[in-house]
């Protein structure tokens, strides 16, 4: 699916199902669900989740800003130097990089350095996203994020980061997640809920990015809206 429909239906279908019990929605629940409709994508460097953190036009600038450092250490200092020729090599490597591989160099370089700059106290969360970000970058599309492997970690961070905050966030984290699973399940991919065993769950369904997938999709985003549409302003909740 779609990162877009990813984004409307996980978060709608989570955010209206802790409704039902009367739950007050705030905005770091709502934080939540969205971050989780996206997270498993995470290991797609094109997805809209890393598309819009590290956009093409941001990596395009990389790869300029490189080839006029290695152009200007070429022409204004003297090649013998050993760095020199290091530091120009280095960025033309990156230069001629391919967005997606560059992508991911960036991600590991920035999860990096959230281990770096983690604080001696209350540094967990610097760590856990550190570490997400690296396995990530290094992991193949819809490996350990789309396996119940993902889920889990995902809703053990949640339950232990944010019960301070209410103790619904880790539920719609986690089933926000879910239903990202369960929507990549209907294509004719699907997933493997337990690597390294073969099995997978795909119903064939659709295909993302043809005329029937588009089809599914929207009818996925009619239902989820009306949904939406039922609980939050037929229906009576409170917003804290």
């Amino acid at each position: 699916m779609m990162g877009r429909s990813h984004l409307i239906i996980s978060t709608g279908l989570s955010l209206s199902a802790v409704s039902i019990f009367d739950v007050a929605l705030s905005l770091p629940m709502m934080a939540i669900a969205v971050v989780s409709s996206l997270l498993p994508d995470i290991d797609e460097p094109n997805s809209l989740l890393l598309s819009k953190t590290l956009p093409k036009h941001f990596i395009q600038g990389i790869q300029i800003t490189g080839l006029l450092i290695a152009a200007l250490i070429f022409l204004l200092q003297p090649m013998e130097a050993l760095w020199n020729n290091i530091i120009v090599g280095a960025t033309l490597l990156v230069s001629v990089l391919p967005i997606r591989s560059l992508r991911n160099i960036l991600i590991i370089v920035i999860g990096g350095l959230l281990f770096w700059a983690a604080p001696s106290e209350n540094g967990i969360w610097f760590y856990v996203i550190g570490a997400t970000l690296i396995v990530c970058a290094l992991a193949p599309h819809r490996g350990i994020t789309h396996s119940a492997y993902g889920l889990l970690g995902w809703t053990a961070i949640l339950y232990f980061a944010t019960f301070g905050y209410g103790d619904k966030i880790w539920i719609v984290g986690s089933l926000s997640y879910l239903l990202h699973l369960i929507a990549d399940s209907i294509t004719n991919r699907g997933i493997r809920p337990l690597p390294p065993f073969q099995f997978r769950i795909r119903l064939r369904l659709m295909s993302t990015g043809t005329f029937k997938g588009h089809l599914v999709e929207q009818g996925f985003i009619v239902i989820t809206l009306a949904t939406v549409t039922m609980m939050f302003f037929i229906g009576k909740i409170t917003f804290m």
